[in-house]
This record gives C-alpha cells, structure tokens and sequence, in this order.
C-alpha cells in the first residue's frame, strides 16, 4: 500500500509542475497576465513581471522538490533538511489561499484558488506524514 504522504507528494508534485509550466509561458510571453498578479496585466506582462514570473517559477520547483524530499520520494540527502523546510511550504501555500481568495480577478481566482487549496491539503498531508 502507499503511504498517503507518497500520493500526496505526487499529487503536489503534478499541480506544482501545471504551475510552474504557466510560469514558465508568461515569462516567455503568453498573453494570460489576467490569470496571475491580481489580474494587473491583462495580456502579455511587461518585462519586469516577466521576470518575476521566472523567478516564481524557479521558487515553485524548490518547493516541489522539498515537499518530495520530505515525503523521501527523491534526494534523501535534503530529507533533514526537508523535515524543517516543509513548514515554509505550508505557509507559502496558506499566504496563496489567501491571496488567491482575495484577488481582484475572477479568473484568476476561478483557475488558481482551488490549485491552492489541493497544494495546501497535500503540503500538510506531507507535513505530517511519517
């Protein structure tokens, strides 16, 4: 049987990746600014946001890697450190509850709320875990 952790892991590790792609298309210029930033730039971002955007990018994938090391999917060597850091995701996960709760765009709180809250559930299921 798998632990709960390991599903949730993956199942972190997936919507991770489904964010960090998005990421990943605005900072190359995919006009969907009114899905991410409070909505501030409908179209193309500017440069700067752009950046920003790449720079989410690069944080989200730290984030999933922690979360598989703590849930001892990956890399054993960042599980201790991993066992710390886990409490840095879960509140980088709860700020984005939050902030996609309150965003001034529907759609972007239509598209990125509920991916927030699984985040949330599965980073506290790792959290958690054994």
């Amino acid at each position: 049987m798998i632990p709960p952790s390991t599903i949730a892991a993956f199942t972190f590790a997936v919507l991770i990746a489904v964010a960090v792609c998005f990421q990943i298309a605005l900072a190359a210029g995919r006009p969907w600014g009114t899905l991410a930033w409070g909505g501030k730039f409908p179209g193309r971002l500017p440069n700067r946001m752009r950046t920003a955007s790449l720079a989410a990018a690069l944080l989200l994938l730290a984030l999933g890697t922690l979360v598989l090391a703590r849930a001892e999917v990956t890399l054993p060597s960042l599980y201790p450190l991993a066992r710390t850091l886990i409490w840095a995701v879960v509140t980088y996960c709860a700020l984005g509850v939050v902030a996609n709760s309150l965003t001034p765009s529907s759609s972007e709180r239509i598209v990125w709320l509920p991916v927030t809250i699984l985040l949330l559930i599965s980073s506290l299921v790792v959290a958690f875990g054994p």
